[in-house]
C-alpha cells in the first residue's frame, strides 16, 4: 500500500509542538463510484510559527504569498468559502495551508484542500513552493492540465489530484518531480497511453484508475518498485506483458479490472510472492490459469471473473493458505477439484457461477460450452508432471522465456 503514514510521520517530526492537527492516514484502492484520495493531513487554518522568521524564510513566505494569491485568482468558485481565510501575508494562517519550521524559519510544507469543492485551474506559480512535501486536492472541480513547472517541486513526495476534471494526456511532468513517491490521478479525464517511464520511477503507489487511458500496457510494467498499482476502469488493450513479474517488484496489489485486455495470464505472476490482491476481472483473458499462481503465497483476493478463461481450476490455487476470496464467475472453467470444494468449509468466499462445470448449479447453458474461446492460444497449458518448486520459479521461467525468444 502507499506510504501516506510515512509522510504524516515525517511531517509530525518537523512541526513545532505548539501546532495541533489531525492525521487521517491510509491509502484505499478506491475503485468504486466515489472519488479517490489517500490519507493525508488536514490543517484547519495552518499554524502560526513560534519562531521569528529569518531573511531567507521571509523571502520564501513572500514567494508563497505571491504563489497562493495567483492560485486564488485562478479559482472561480469556492462554495465553502475556504479562500476567505486567504487574506494578508500570513500564509501560515490560510485554511488548508500547512507550515513547518525549517532551519531558517517557517516554510509552507503542505497544502490539503481535499473535499473543498473548489473550481478552477492550477497555476505555474505553485512551483515556487519548493519546501512543500504534500499536495492533496482530491474531490474538487479542478480542470485543465498540470503545469510543466511542477517539476521544480523538489520536496514534493505525495500528489493527490483524484476526483477532479483534469484532462489531456498523462501528466508526464509528475515523472520529473524528483522525490515523488505517491501519485494519485484517478477519477479524472486523462486519456491516451501510459508512458513507459511511469514504471521506472521510484513510486510506491500508482493510482491511474477511472480515467480514459488507452493503448497497450508498457512492457516494463513489472519493473515498478510500487507496492500498489491501480489500472482499473480504463480502455487498455492487448496483453498483460509476458515479462510481468520478472522485475524486482515487491508488488502487493494490482488491479487490471474493467479494461479490454486479451491473451493469457502470464506465468510470471507467480514471482509476486508478496501479492495480496490480484484482480483481472471484466476483461477478455483466455486460456488456462497458470500453475505458478500457487506461488502467490500471500494472496488474499484473487478475482478472475468475467473473462474467457478455461480448463480446470488447479488444486494448488485453492490450497493457498491466505486466500479470503476467490472469484472465477462468468468464465469457461470445466471443473474444480476436491481442494476447491473445501473452500466453503474454510470460510473463503468462492464464486464459480456461470462456468461450464458439470453437475453444478448456476452454470452456463450447454451450447455455450461446446466451443471454448482461445483454442489456439499457447497458454492452454498442460500441467507439468513435475511438482512446482516456487523457490526456483524465477530461473525456470527465465530459461523458458529465453528459449521461446527469436
Amino acid at each position: 500500500m502507499g506510504k501516506s503514514w510515512f509522510l504524516a510521520f515525517l511531517l509530525l517530526h518537523i512541526i513545532p509542538t505548539e501546532a495541533a492537527f489531525a492525521v487521517g492516514g491510509g491509502v484505499g484502492i478506491g475503485i468504486g463510484n466515489g472519488g479517490g484520495g489517500g490519507g493525508g493531513v488536514w490543517i484547519g487554518g495552518g499554524i502560526n510559527s513560534p519562531t521569528t522568521p529569518s531573511g531567507s524564510s521571509v523571502s520564501k513566505l513572500n514567494g508563497a504569498y505571491s504563489a497562493l494569491q495567483a492560485w486564488k485568482s485562478a479559482i472561480t468558485d469556492d462554495p465553502l468559502k475556504i479562500l476567505d481565510t486567504w487574506v494578508g501575508t500570513d500564509v501560515c494562517s490560510y485554511k488548508g495551508v500547512f507550515c513547518s519550521d525549517s532551519q531558517s524559519g517557517p516554510v509552507v510544507a503542505g497544502i490539503d484542500l481535499n473535499h473543498a469543492n473548489l473550481q478552477g485551474t492550477l497555476v505555474k506559480e505553485l512551483s515556487s513552493l519548493t519546501d512543500m512535501t504534500l499536495l492533496h486536492l482530491n474531490s474538487n472541480r479542478f480542470s485543465g492540465t498540470i503545469p510543466d513547472t511542477f517539476k521544480d517541486l523538489t520536496s514534493l513526495q505525495e500528489l493527490d489530484l483524484s476526483n477532479n476534471q483534469f484532462s489531456g494526456p498523462f501528466p508526464v511532468v509528475t515523472l520529473y518531480t524528483p522525490n515523488l513517491v505517491y501519485l494519485d490521478i484517478r477519477f479524472n479525464k486523462f486519456s491516451g497511453p501510459l508512458p513507459e517511464d511511469l514504471f521506472n520511477r521510484r513510486l510506491d503507489a500508482i493510482f491511474v484508475n477511472d480515467n480514459q487511458f488507452t493503448g497497450q500496457l508498457p512492457q516494463n510494467l513489472g519493473n515498478s518498485p510500487a507496492s500498489v498499482i491501480n489500472l482499473a476502469n480504463n480502455k487498455f488493450t492487448g496483453n498483460i506483458p509476458a515479462s510481468f513479474g520478472f522485475g524486482s517488484s515487491k508488488l502487493k496489489e494490482i488491479l487490471f479490472l474493467n479494461n479490454q485486455l486479451t491473451g493469457c495470464i502470464p506465468e510470471g505472476v507467480g514471482l509476486f510472492s508478496e501479492m495480496q490482491v490480484f484482480d483481472v476481472s471484466s476483461n477478455s483473458l483466455m486460456g488456462h490459469l497458470p500453475d505458478t499462481v500457487s506461488c502467490m503465497t500471500e494472496i488474499e483476493v484473487l478475482n478472475l471473473a468475467h473473462n474467457q478463461l478455461s480448463g480446470s481450476l488447479p488444486d494448488l490455487v485453492c490450497s493457498l493458505k491466505s486466500l479470503m476470496n476467490l472469484t472465477v464467475a462468468f468464465n469457461f472453467f470445466s471443473g474444480f477439484s476436491q481442494e476447491c470444494a473445501k473452500l466453503f468449509f474454510r470460510n473463503v468466499g468462492f464464486d464459480f457461477s456461470d462456468n461450464c462445470i458439470p453437475g453444478r448449479n448456476m452454470q452456463r447453458p450447454q451450447p455455450d460450452c461446446s466451443e471454448i474461446p482461445g483454442g489456439g492460444l499457447s497458454c492452454l497449458r498442460i500441467p507439468s508432471v513435475q511438482p512446482l518448486v516456487c523457490g526456483s520459479l524465477f530461473g525456470m521461467l527465465e530459461a523458458k522465456q529465453s528459449s521461446s525468444s527469436p
